[in-house]
């Protein structure tokens, strides 16, 4: 009797509901820290910027004097990181550059080429507001305020705003432990020759690139040939080395499948056929202290399959803040084949075209071509029970992540 087909989302919720997190923290150096989950919250020790500051070159003035006097006296000049150290007296101004100190008694800022200066004396070509292109202390960030919580993954943007805070040392959870393995004796490395019926093993540098962008540790247990031996023993390497083990193909029930017989004897593994396409059958489980996902072996259902149902386990495992998907409503340019039974994870185009959002298939969609996500940067998001779409219907689409965007990503 066939298994019933898992919605995504209870696959998702089971498996949410299974994992725990008991990740251990370290400090590093804050150059180490990109793509790295914080262990606590972050909160600033002081006011950025820590003082009113001139927002381009100029004079500073107190705009009651120039209202009155009508030109002021210069006398003197600040410079960032080397202040105008005096309060200034009744109609006097000084020069200032960007980034400097506004001066006691000073408060607005004029910029120079709005003024004409001859000898010590400043007339000025405008009528200035009061607080003019000053930029006040604590504008950016407050003394005391949380600029991350716990559970946050840095970005190179996180990086420099640590940075401004004097930040040189950062709690971050050590990154998960996840093996590769591939199986198969029609398997080849990239670079060597193939022979007749034979492949490159194309999924596991595929899922180490994601798992990289993760920012996994990932332990690659190689090309392993169909050895129930060979097998056991890469799964036993993962048992004692990892906290996740990713495997991709060998989960059907041919004679020459030994992956899934091995799951079930050496682990607690549950075999599933999810309602995702591409990406059926998927299994998941424990192989001892070690997490374990089998996910399809057609290249397109396993990054499918790793990017929608994997990665927000390895998420939680890893510490990381629970986040909510960015979906946008496009136009879709192309009819669209679909059969209700399963939600379909089409690859897509988003782009704009007069204001308007649009998305284009990018052609075949059959698991096995890789080249409709190289040439995706979202997927076409098909509910479980919706039919075919029309040329001109509005779809739901979801911008590709970081484990599948590419550099040329733009829409």
């Amino acid at each position: 009797m066939n298994n019933p087909l898992v919605p995504v989302a209870d696959a998702l919720a089971q498996m949410l509901a299974q994992v725990s997190f008991d990740n251990q923290s370290h400090f590093v150096a804050l150059d180490q820290a990109l793509d790295k989950v914080l262990a606590e919250p972050i909160k600033a020790a002081f006011s950025v910027p820590g003082f009113d500051n001139s927002a381009m070159d100029g004079f500073a003035l107190c705009l009651d004097d120039l209202e009155k006097e009508g030109a002021l006296t210069l006398v003197g000049e600040a410079l960032a990181g080397h202040p105008y150290n005096k309060p200034l007296a009744k109609g006097q101004c000084v020069r200032i550059m960007t980034g400097a100190v506004v001066p006691e008694g000073a408060d607005t800022v004029v910029m120079q080429e709005q003024a004409d200066v001859s000898g010590e004396q400043v007339r000025f070509t405008v009528s200035p507001k009061k607080g003019d292109h000053i930029r006040r202390a604590g504008e950016d960030i407050l003394a005391g305020s949380t600029i991350f919580d716990a559970g946050h993954r840095l970005g190179a943007v996180d990086i420099g705003l640590l940075a401004s805070l004097g930040q040189g040392m950062v709690n971050i959870y050590k990154a998960l432990k996840v093996a590769v393995v591939s199986t198969g004796d029609e398997l080849r490395l990239p670079g060597s020759p193939l022979g007749k019926g034979e492949l490159y093993d194309s999924n596991r540098f595929l899922l180490k690139a994601m798992l990289s962008r993760f920012g996994a540790e990932v332990i690659d247990l190689g090309l392993v040939p169909d050895d129930p031996a060979k097998i056991a023993a890469a799964f036993e390497k993962a048992k004692q080395e990892a906290d996740v083990l990713i495997t991709s193909a060998g989960m059907s029930v041919g004679s020459a499948d030994h992956t899934r017989r091995l799951l079930e004897e050496m682990g607690d593994i549950s075999f599933w056929k999810v309602a995702i396409k591409p990406g059926k059958p998927f299994a998941f489980g424990k192989l001892g202290p070690c997490w374990f996902f089998g996910l399809p072996g057609n290249p397109v259902a396993a990054a499918v399959t790793l990017d929608q149902l994997v990665q927000p386990v390895l998420k939680k495992m890893a510490g990381e803040a629970a986040d909510s998907v960015a979906t946008l409503r496009a136009v879709s340019v192309d009819n669209l084949k679909k059969q209700p039974g399963r939600a379909d994870y089409q690859r897509g185009f988003l782009y704009q075209e007069d204001g308007v959002l649009k998305v284009r298939t990018t052609g075949n969609q059959n698991s096995g071509i890789l080249s409709s996500v190289a040439k995706a940067n979202c997927y076409i998001l098909l509910a479980q029970q919706q039919g075919k779409v029309a040329s001109g219907e509005e779809v739901l689409v979801q911008p590709f992540g970081d484990l599948l965007r590419s550099h040329a990503y733009r829409f």
